[in-house]
């Protein structure tokens, strides 16, 4: 029980330091679950009702890796937010990696750098979701056949207003 409060309290100190967001983490609905060989995930709701998963470990993930976990375990991203002080970091990494591939290149569009923006590190990430698809959020398993087993059941869809 003690350790789940300094689980949830590191939580919020980690997104606070890392990525600039205050929150006050409610209830975790899945804490630390395998979503890659040495990657894990946490999955929680804030007080203001907000679905997070926050993704993390020692693994090289970049942000294509990211996008296609948070899609495996059945979730549906909102926002994906940058590192603290950085706002266009994705977009400033692809265009910089845009530029090494074609050098002679003046003018860079965002079209261009979709590609490579994907690989932008990206570890520990902060993904605020927007629905839970088909109810089930899932974990990792390398004994099961697609890869991926149930984690846990649980409904969620964030409704947009004004």
């Amino acid at each position: 029980m003690n350790d789940d409060i300094f689980d949830d309290l590191a939580l919020e100190h980690a997104a606070k330091d890392k990525f600039g967001v205050v929150f006050e983490v409610e209830s975790v609905i899945v804490r630390g679950v395998d979503v890659s060989r040495s990657a894990r995930a946490t999955v929680f709701l804030t007080k203001k009702r907000q679905l997070m998963c926050y993704i993390y470990g020692p693994a090289r993930l970049t942000l294509g890796d990211v996008k296609k976990i948070v899609s495996r375990m059945g979730l549906k991203p909102e926002m994906l937010f940058p590192p603290k002080g950085r706002p266009q970091h994705f977009d400033n990494y692809g265009r910089d990696k845009f530029r090494e591939v074609f050098p002679g290149r003046s003018h860079v569009s965002d079209d261009d750098i979709v590609y490579y923006r994907t690989l932008t590190p990206y570890n520990p990430a902060l993904i605020q979701v927007a629905e839970v698809r088909d109810g089930v959020i899932y974990q990792a398993d390398s004994d099961a056949q697609s890869g991926w087993r149930q984690s846990v059941k649980f409904a969620y869809r964030r409704i947009r207003t004004s």
